[in-house]
């Protein structure tokens, strides 16, 4: 672990609280379909520690579900009330009405779920996409979000990096999508997991064969819904719409209004959203601190949940 050395960027701190081992042989939690914003979105639920609970909502990432926080969540089931939701058009989602999968759609998807859960406000955690949703969440309405917990969050930067995959440009382009999803489709579910886990993890070995053969369910799964690679490419073009925003709302404009305390955590071989981003972002938000992995890529609270836990333990201990 280490911290990217540059004035004005708070370290976080790793509490030294005791953790339960990380247990990969735990199944994805269970859930149920809820109907938000003319979505019905699937939310899985932790069991928590009960009344104490602190309410929690995790938010996934592109092309992920809500199963990229199983292991996570467990970690902090003795303290938090969470759940986890597989966003519109992802996981046992069904597609948004209108096949609108622009980032300010997602985050009213969020928000409204936050409200009608009335359960106060969350610690909101957010991967990749997941955590721009959740910065568009935070800045705009911070009475719902006592923390905030951004993972590898996919702020603007539109440079080509090594390593990414070269379908993912290609799906932005109406018409040559279709036969990049074909492509995709058309690939053995264990290959196409192989590729997404090159792409994501600094070391795929690392994956638990009954994580691996979750994946492979879950590829299963996408391929027979008709609104996967749609959803896929749409949730793709609005990202980077969103990135070529510009004036006073822009998303790192954003970032400057979140008032949360803010914990940032980065992988330092992050294949797709690279470690450089991860001081301008410490930097963009007023109360952040910030954790650099050594030798973790894109999916940090999978490949290294212990470390994410105690970096947000420590947060609630430094803000209580």
């Amino acid at each position: 672990m280490t911290t990217i050395g540059q004035r004005g960027i708070r370290r976080a701190v790793l509490s030294a609280v005791e953790l339960p081992a990380v247990d990969t042989s735990i199944p994805p939690w269970p859930g149920q379909i809820v109907r938000v914003a003319g979505s019905e979105v699937f939310l899985r639920r932790t069991p928590g520690p009960g009344a104490g609970g602190e309410p929690t909502l995790y938010v996934h990432g592109l092309g992920g579900a809500s199963t990229n926080w199983t292991d996570l969540a467990a970690l902090l089931a003795g303290r938090l009330d969470a759940e986890a939701l597989d966003l519109p058009g992802f996981g046992r989602s069904g597609p948004p009405p209108g096949r609108d999968y622009s980032l300010g759609a997602q985050a009213r998807v969020v928000t409204e779920l936050i409200e009608r859960r009335e359960r106060g406000p969350v610690h909101l955690f957010g991967n990749s996409m997941g955590g721009v949703i959740s910065v568009l969440v935070a800045a705009t309405r911070p009475d719902l979000v006592q923390t905030l917990t951004l993972v590898s969050p996919a702020m603007p930067d539109l440079r080509p990096r090594r390593g990414s995959d070269v379908a993912i440009p290609l799906m932005l382009m109406p018409g040559v999508d279709r036969l990049v999803g074909r492509r995709l489709t058309r690939m053995a579910p264990e290959a196409r997991v192989r590729a997404l886990l090159d792409l994501c993890y600094a070391d795929p070995s690392r994956v638990p064969p009954n994580r691996l053969a979750e994946a492979v369910a879950e590829v299963r799964s996408r391929n027979e819904q008709p609104w996967a690679m749609d959803a896929l490419a749409r949730a793709l073009r609005g990202l980077v719409a969103a990135y070529l925003v510009r004036g006073p709302r822009s998303l790192w404009r954003l970032a400057t209004e979140i008032t949360a305390p803010t914990l940032v955590v980065w992988g330092d071989a992050d294949r797709l959203v690279g470690v450089a981003l991860a001081p301008r972002t410490a930097l963009a938000i007023p109360d952040a601190r910030l954790l650099v992995l050594r030798k973790i890529g894109h999916t940090a609270q999978l490949e290294d949940p212990e470390s994410v836990a105690r970096a947000f333990l420590g947060l609630l201990e430094e803000v209580a």
